[in-house]
């Protein structure tokens, strides 16, 4: 008889720890890809939509199109990205409060998010983008992940409680693992896709090895190093921990004129050594995404009234 109640406690306890188990799987699903260095900007661009449809959605469920608070939606949205239409044109462009759709309201968002996001890539460069799309991703699903777990935790310290209002703790337990699983998700969305637009970013030079004074450094590893210091930039973002990406692999061969010849291995589809297409601009980078974002957005609408 005790055998058999240890045996039903054992098989309780595993009931429980397969609703962790599936919901571990899912974020180390999510955690190996970033880490084999997939490339983010679909699953970004996916993020990125959710938040900002989720946002107008709750904005616009109740009530007729003038009753909506498009200004509480507006203080809202530049916690997510920098904002650079106002709710009067997007009024304006709808002939009015009152024939303002949810849709119109939606479209009009996410093509603004996506041209700023355009000009945050064009200001630290597409390789640097990539690389902090990889780091934020990591950083904010591991430190959600670690908070959701005391969660759980703390769930499943008192839900054997629920017995004494007639539920069953297992369901109980499945149901509201399942509501914490999803807002975290949802936090994860929201928080990636904040940080990748209003995290300060630096591209930081590569250091070339210190040479001790005095000394001569023979020709091959001379150009070993400058091969080196020819590699992509180093990003450096606060309040960001994670892996960097490893450099490249350079090597040295002697050529058929006798002099040194530089090989290197390919990195992210781009021949090692190679500069970077795109480096961060000087100057306002707010001033001058704003610009160059209204340029853009006249350059659409023109191209939908010739349609």
């Amino acid at each position: 008889q005790v055998e058999a109640r240890n045996f039903e406690i054992r098989k309780n306890v595993l009931k429980y720890d397969d609703v962790m188990n599936r919901q571990r799987e899912v974020i180390y699903s999510q955690r190996r890809e970033v880490l084999e260095g997939v490339d983010l900007r679909e699953q970004v661009v996916r993020f990125r939509e959710e938040v900002l449809k989720a946002y107008v959605a709750q904005a616009t469920a109740e009530g007729r199109p003038e009753d909506w608070d498009t200004e509480a939606l507006w203080t809202a949205l530049r916690t997510v990205y920098p904002v650079s239409i106002t709710t009067d044109e997007v009024v304006e462009q709808a002939g009015g409060a009152t024939r303002l759709t949810a849709e119109l309201l939606e479209r009009e968002v996410l093509s603004d998010a996506e041209i700023a996001y355009r000009d945050r890539e064009e200001q630290i460069g597409s390789d640097q983008m990539r690389e902090l799309e990889r780091r934020v991703t990591l950083s904010v699903l591991d430190r959600k992940w670690r908070e959701h777990l005391y969660e759980m935790d703390y769930l499943k310290e008192g839900i054997g409680l629920r017995a004494m209002a007639q539920r069953d703790p297992l369901v109980e337990y499945q149901r509201e693992g399942y509501q914490l699983f999803t807002a975290m998700i949802d936090a994860i969305k929201e928080e990636t896709v904040a940080f990748l637009f209003n995290l300060e970013v630096q591209v930081a030079a590569p250091e070339a090895p210190a040479v001790p004074e005095g000394e001569q450094v023979p020709a091959v590893d001379a150009a070993a190093a400058a091969a080196t210091a020819a590699s992509a930039p180093r990003l450096v973002a606060k309040g960001i921990d994670g892996p960097e990406r490893q450099a490249p692999l350079h090597y040295s061969a002697p050529d058929e004129d006798g002099g040194v010849e530089l090989r290197g291995e390919p990195a992210g589809g781009v021949a090692a050594g190679s500069r970077p297409t795109a480096q961060a601009r000087t100057g306002d980078p707010d001033a001058a995404g704003s610009a160059n974002r209204e340029a853009r957005r006249r350059a659409a609408k023109q191209g939908k009234k010739r349609r």
